[in-house]
């Protein structure tokens, strides 16, 4: 995981999903599950803020595809405990679907806003996402406990991922631009760790 900045609410979102969400908490100030089935005016912008956002999952740091990516607003600070933000534009990340059900309400995922670039690394070539050791315990232990809720060392969907990215990369399959456009926390980690030049030394490529 890697830093995002906040991107600037789009001009119609007051008109399309806060106003409608106030007035309906005004009458259902805690909405149950079923309640809020009606009320998701938040996919109104699900195609904005996957375009603010470049597309990246704020989670994997991945390209999420328009067509079978299934991206989703996901709300930072779970509606069902803070109905007050469930519609402000400030308390959504773009986020794939599977890492959404993963984080679902739990409350232990680090903010990718306040996430610093360097508090997540990659191990390679295992391409494992692992605390940095210059961190402080404390901060440690929260970059784990991400990495541990979100799944970002599962085998079959983010260590994939990451590994397909690169491969493709070191194949030349893609150019080194692309790679930095769709997976941005790998171009990170290699030129933080200065593996620009001899990354396909290390897969033996």
């Amino acid at each position: 995981m890697i830093h995002v900045d906040q991107r600037q609410e789009p001009a119609n979102f007051d008109r399309l999903v806060r106003r409608r969400g106030q007035r309906f908490l005004q009458g259902t100030p805690r909405p149950a599950s079923k309640e809020w089935r009606n009320h998701r005016y938040w996919h109104h912008i699900g195609p904005q803020l996957h375009d603010s956002y470049g597309g990246i999952c704020s989670y994997s740091c991945h390209w999420i595809p328009y067509d079978t990516g299934a991206e989703t607003v996901e709300h930072f600070r779970p509606k069902d405990t803070y109905p007050a933000d469930a519609y402000e534009w400030s308390n959504y990340r773009l986020v794939c679907a599977t890492l959404n059900g993963r984080k679902g309400v739990h409350e232990d995922v680090l903010d990718p806003f306040l996430v610093q670039n360097g508090w997540f690394v990659i191990d390679f070539p295992s391409m494992l996402v692992k605390p940095s050791s210059n961190l402080a315990l404390e901060n440690r232990r929260m970059v784990q406990a991400t990495i541990d809720r979100l799944g970002l060392n599962d085998e079959g969907t983010c260590l994939k991922s990451r590994v397909k990215w690169l491969m493709d990369y070191c194949l030349t399959e893609i150019s080194f631009d692309y790679l930095r456009r769709n997976a941005p926390f790998i171009v990170a980690e290699m030129e933080r760790q200065n593996l620009v030049a001899t990354i396909r030394e290390v897969f033996r490529v």
